[in-house]
């Protein structure tokens, strides 16, 4: 089964069906279609970088590069498959965001997007994306390629959410950038140097997404992350028996939609209802299943009187399947080939900078300087993070392409 799926995984699975045709989409091949969905010129472009960032991120002081290019954006639909469902087909959605100005030979960049809670809060409908309109401004302007998958249960898929389903997570990005390909050969559009990058959950699956790169043989540049939470048991852990005085109330989230997740992809009945109090239940599940907004009055933000009380035991925490499946999520635990650069805040509300230099630390255990870790400020956060680390990435990936 392993060898079935790293096969599937290292060639895009051709499908004929793609379900119902719309006229606005161009279908390239059986599997994969896409269309415009807009334009961002030079001043929306530049808008968004002095004015939209900043008020998304708390941030004012990361130097952004003026746009030199409008950039063209297009929704692309792509079959898929889901790993842990005996490789189930589906279709999923992403992104495209080409410079108008687009030249034969450009560097390209796959960003994997953080948490969200719309189920359009992502990059292929940009404009409920901060942190895509961030990629797209910052380096679709400047003359690279941006991909970005939506992810299974996101955009315009039919599935529901995968949070933290990393091999799921990784097929839809793996995906995603084999469509990419097949698009810019018909859009006439060649690329040299391949980068991926992404904040939050977007690093976790960032550093899962480079493993199975590096197994599939895909030449990757660099990678780079911010605010990476890359081992789930650590995370998850601390949340519950060391919590922290900066700690955001909205980590109650990552339980709720890894349980319903894990639930739903690894098809454990019952696993979400025996972690959360019965009192809770039907909020958190509304949360996962994104049908139905939950106002704030109703939105958990105590663990305690979301997880039942048995699980704040770290013996019994670990031997839970809920603390078994975080305890596989742990992407950087093999020997690292590509260089990457993961930034992190001091005073980040939902990572530890423990956890966050810890990818570092592993791969100096093995005799490996391949994973660098670096602080964005003392006083940055979880939004201020991604807004610096975004300038760091862009610096570094101009300088390994020139």
């Amino acid at each position: 089964m392993k060898a079935l799926q790293l096969s599937l995984i290292c060639f895009l699975t051709v499908f004929t069906v793609l379900g119902q045709e719309s006229a606005d989409f161009v279908q390239i091949t059986p599997s994969i279609r896409y269309k415009q969905i807009g334009i961002y010129d030079i001043d929306r472009l530049n808008a968004i970088l002095t004015k939209e960032i900043p008020a998304a991120t708390g941030d004012t002081k990361a130097k952004y590069s003026p746009a030199k290019s409008a950039v063209r954006l297009f929704r692309v639909e792509y079959m898929s498959v889901i790993p842990e469902q005996d490789n189930r087909p589906t279709m999923a959605s992403g992104l495209i965001a080409i410079p108008v100005n687009a030249k034969q030979n450009m560097p390209m960049v796959s960003y994997q997007h953080g948490t969200v809670f719309g189920k359009q809060e992502v990059p292929s409908f940009p404009d409920e994306s901060f942190e895509t309109r961030l990629m797209i401004a910052q380096f679709a302007s400047q003359g690279y390629v941006v991909i970005g998958a939506d992810y299974f249960g996101m955009g315009t898929s039919k599935e529901k959410d995968s949070y933290i389903v990393l091999k799921s997570q990784v097929q839809a990005s793996y995906d995603m950038y084999e469509a990419a390909k097949v698009i810019l050969e018909k859009e006439r559009i060649k690329t040299t140097d391949f980068y991926i990058t992404g904040w939050s959950q977007g690093g976790v699956i960032t550093m899962a997404f480079l493993e199975q790169l590096e197994k599939c043989n895909v030449k990757v540049k660099a990678a780079a992350t911010a605010s990476a939470q890359c081992d789930g048991y650590i995370m998850t852990n601390g949340f519950l028996n060391n919590p922290r005085k900066i700690d955001a109330p909205w980590v109650t989230t990552m339980f709720i939609l890894t349980a319903f997740s894990f639930e739903e992809y690894y098809q454990i009945p019952g696993l979400a209802q025996g972690l959360f109090n019965p009192e809770q239940y039907e909020v958190a599940k509304k949360l996962y299943l994104k049908e139905t907004p939950i106002t704030l009055e109703e939105f958990p933000t105590d663990l305690h009187k979301l997880i039942r009380k048995e699980y704040f035991d770290p013996v019994y925490f670990k031997q839970s399947a809920y603390g078994k499946l975080l305890g596989e999520m742990h992407p950087y635990r093999w020997v690292v080939k590509t260089p990457v650069k993961m930034y992190y805040g001091d005073v980040d509300e939902c990572l530890t900078t423990g956890l966050a230099r810890l990818p570092m630390e592993y791969q100096k255990a093995l005799g490996s300087d391949k994973i660098e870790a670096y602080s964005t400020g003392t006083d940055a956060n979880h939004r201020i993070t991604y807004a610096r680390a975004v300038v760091e990435w862009k610096s570094w990936f101009d300088g390994l392409s020139k």
